[in-house]
């Protein structure tokens, strides 16, 4: 599994903002430019995570983007789910019916366990664990 190059660009684009300090705002050509990410992508993403709630966008001279949570607030669930909707590992998983072998399967178990050690470690890690270059924990 892999997460989409579009849910990368947006946990850049989170923690670019987390870096900078909750309530301070940065132009979408800053953050562009300094997360490698292309203008025209991050535009997009932006907009998805503003709906999400994520980020607050304003226009203007003095607009920009900035976190519309506390970084504490802000998980790394949040941020991929907001771009590529909930996490499935395989199309069984929370789906009953969907695999003809689903009664008899002995992968079933293992790729729904495999799917709630990642979406639990993903909820569990906010963007406070990334403030001041912090990385986050392992195990």
């Amino acid at each position: 599994m892999q997460i989409t190059r579009q849910a990368d660009y947006a946990v850049r684009a989170v923690y670019y903002l987390t870096t900078l300090g909750q309530g301070n705002r940065a132009a979408t050509s800053k953050i562009a430019a300094e997360q490698h990410i292309p203008p025209s992508f991050l535009a997009k993403i932006v907009s998805q995570l503003s709906v999400a709630g994520l980020l607050h966008t304003s226009r203007g001279a003095r607009g920009g983007v900035s976190l519309a949570r506390d970084p504490q607030g802000i998980s790394l669930l949040d941020v991929v789910e907001a771009i590529d909707g909930p996490i499935h590992l395989n199309e069984c998983v929370g789906d009953d019916g969907v695999c003809v072998f689903e009664d008899n399967c002995l992968m079933r178990p293992v790729w729904c366990d495999a799917q709630k050690d990642l979406v639990e470690r993903l909820g569990s890690t906010n963007f406070s664990k990334f403030v001041n270059g912090q990385k986050a924990p392992v195990g």
